[in-house]
């Protein structure tokens, strides 16, 4: 007796959808499809922005998504900007050419003053400028962010900038800088988070005045770059809420951050599922396809089980985010859960194309490059393990 051909399900993904999500992965399927993978291939060739697909997107209104409709934008909460990231990478695209837009300009919104906002927050909505460019990590201190050393001192109506950033993607793309720096000596500090200080800065007036690009070539088309900073001279009004006070607004974001993150992995992990299940079904050896064989079905199993679990910290992590709640503990699980789920489902994805995986006509090795940086960024495994320990299960400190 055969069993029963299974009933229909909803698409992975698609599962609790109210109907306003459903509308939004519709419309950003569609726009999609417009830059199909041989798009991808050429840009990742020629290690080249995407600068057709961010402007698609920016004329979509999907980059403004988290800004209020108040100042242009679409008013969403963060569980919508998660699906429209989780959309881009699913299609097989690279929302990592445009995905800071979203979380950066939240620090203005959360923290700047009334003019701040209507200075700069209608003509991010429109497209008009772009901020893509964080300058967080710097070289000598990676992601022990308060061991950072660009500083900023007064000096009348300005601030005065001197010091580097790295990997400070999409720079050379980006109208405004979000950046943060030492207002206050270190070692003049009471408490270890104090003395930081978050400014926007008008890349377009500060190249060849004081601000300097160099980018830097990885494996992957990430359009990342170094940034000098050299006697800059940034206003005293581009200064975000109090001196001082800023890592804690960069904090704020980067809890957002990472939710919208974990959403790109999910949308990674089920277009590598989807096409090695393609694949096993097509593709014969021996007289029988592939996906036959419980030596290949069972690890494309695996990945699909590990990438639903995954979606549903997620959707809490955004929703809770969304209700006002404090995410941390969220958040820092829904990256770790979906990098990881991401990474089994490429690498079960290269296994299961065999030697045609790592050719450039299958866009598996792309993705693959692709998928593994957020086992590092944008903040690493270990870290998120240490926070896990230390703040959720009271764990000595280990650093």
């Amino acid at each position: 007796m055969t069993s029963p051909p299974a009933s229909p399900r909803p698409r992975a993904g698609d599962l609790d959808d109210d109907a306003d999500i459903t509308a939004i992965r519709a419309g950003v399927r569609a726009l999609c499809a417009g830059f199909p993978d041989a798009y991808w291939r050429d840009k990742d060739r020629a290690r080249a922005y995407p600068t057709e697909f961010v402007a698609a997107l920016t004329e979509a209104g999907y980059l403004a998504a988290l800004i209020p409709e108040a100042y242009g934008g679409s008013g969403l909460g963060l569980a919508q900007a998660c699906v429209i990231l989780e959309e881009v990478q699913r299609s097989g695209g690279n929302g990592a050419a445009c995905h800071a837009q979203m979380y950066t300009m939240g620090t203005i919104l959360r923290h700047g003053s009334a003019a701040q906002k209507d200075r700069w927050l209608p003509e991010i909505a429109a497209g008009r400028l772009r901020l893509q460019a964080f300058g967080v990590t710097e070289p000598t201190s990676g992601t022990d962010t308060l061991a950072l050393r660009t500083t900023a001192r007064r000096d009348g109506d300005s601030y005065v900038v001197n010091g580097q950033k790295v990997w400070t993607s999409r720079a050379e793309h980006s109208d405004l800088m979000l950046l943060l720096a030492r207002t206050t000596p270190r070692e003049q500090v009471t408490r270890k988070g104090d003395g930081l200080s978050v400014f926007v800065v008008d890349m377009r007036a500060a190249l060849g005045h004081g601000l300097t690009i160099r980018p830097i070539r990885t494996m992957l088309n990430h359009a990342t770059t170094e940034v000098f900073f050299d006697d800059l001279r940034v206003p005293a009004d581009n200064l975000i809420g109090e001196e001082g006070t800023g890592f804690r607004y960069i904090l704020d974001g980067m809890n957002a951050e990472r939710v919208l993150i974990a959403a790109e992995c999910i949308g990674d992990a089920r277009w590598f599922i989807d096409r090695a299940t393609a694949y096993a079904r097509e593709r014969a050896v021996f007289g029988r396809p592939i996906g036959q064989n419980q030596g290949i079905q069972f690890p494309i199993a695996e990945a699909y089980a590990a990438t639903e679990a995954a979606d549903l910290m997620v959707r809490r992590a955004a929703r809770l985010f969304d209700a006002g709640a404090s995410i941390g503990p969220e958040a820092n699980m829904a990256k770790h859960l979906a990098a990881k789920a991401s990474w089994q489902a490429a690498d079960m994805a290269l296994q299961t194309h065999g030697g045609f995986g790592f050719a450039e006509d299958y866009d598996i090795e792309r993705k693959f490059r692709e998928t593994r940086l957020y086992q590092v960024a944008p903040v690493s495994t270990n870290l998120i393990l240490s926070y896990l320990a230390e703040h959720v299960l009271g764990l000595p400190r280990s650093f």
